[in-house]
């Protein structure tokens, strides 16, 4: 899965005492080895590794949030498809 700019992940109970107690966090940069994120409430921003997000998103200890550009992105690929 890529890490893309401007994906929105929620943050699960397990690990929200590590981020702040924030409900969400949002990608600002991903340069390959490290993540910057801002978290959602304003209550701040950060960066870690890539490997470490990666490690997050497999135990389900973030979620990604699906946008509208995500959902036009996955129709218009269905109806390539079909």
């Amino acid at each position: 899965m890529s890490i893309d700019v401007g994906t929105k992940y929620q943050i699960s109970q397990a690990v929200k005492e590590f981020f702040n107690s924030a409900e969400s966090m949002t990608v600002l940069s991903n340069n390959g080895i490290t993540v910057q994120f801002m978290l959602g409430d304003s209550k701040g921003r950060g960066s870690m590794p890539l490997e470490h997000l990666n490690y997050l998103l497999k135990k389900d200890n973030l979620t990604l949030i699906p946008t509208k550009r995500l959902f036009l992105n996955t129709e218009n690929n269905e109806e390539q498809i079909g």
